[in-house]
């Protein structure tokens, strides 16, 4: 009986060990409530910085580092990209934010994509979805989003890198109430 017992451990431990990269990802955005980040943006060449709170499902509070005081926030349903001297409002939905910031999208998604591993790195995966071309990276050691890269309907392309990617921290939830008009 102990042999047995001892057979079927080593196999259950042998099958977790060898769990694919692709469902570490997974089960680590199961596990992902909220990510706290510091980030660099290219949007055709333009390049700008902040830092963000990203929380699941579809909430993103970031504040870019400019003088124009810019930040971006969507609640769930809509986004608001303001300045000093500037408002902008759109449906979430229209943008790719929408589906990069639907954890359960991209778990489903991502279990029917193939992964890309990039310099032993990192890991991609590359979909089109509602007219929008989508690249999400995540980091081959700790299996965090670190990235992605969108070309929406008017051919813009935009890359966001992720640094000092921290996992369900402790924020206030009123960061995602989209800010007023000046």
């Amino acid at each position: 009986m102990i042999k047995i017992f001892i057979i079927l451990f080593f196999f259950l431990s042998l099958a977790q060990t060898s769990a694919s990269t692709k469902d570490k990802i997974i089960q680590n955005l199961k596990d992902t409530n909220n990510l706290t980040f510091n980030f660099e943006q290219n949007v055709n060449g333009k390049t700008q910085n902040g830092n963000c709170i990203l929380s699941f499902p579809q909430k993103i509070f970031c504040k870019y580092n400019l003088e124009n005081n810019k930040i971006l926030v969507a609640n769930g349903k809509s986004i608001v990209i303001k300045t000093s001297n500037s408002y902008y409002l759109y449906p979430l939905k229209r943008t790719p934010l929408n589906l990069i910031l639907d954890k359960n999208f991209l778990v489903n998604k991502i279990r029917n994509l193939n992964e890309r591993k990039i310099d032993n790195k990192f890991v991609n995966f590359r979909f089109f979805e509602n007219d929008f071309e989508i690249n999400i990276f995540f980091d081959l050691d700790n299996y965090n989003l670190i990235g992605w890269q969108t070309t929406d309907i008017y051919q813009n392309l935009s890359i966001t890198f992720l640094s000092s990617v921290k996992k369900n921290q402790k924020f206030e939830n009123d960061l995602f109430s989209l800010p007023k008009q000046n």
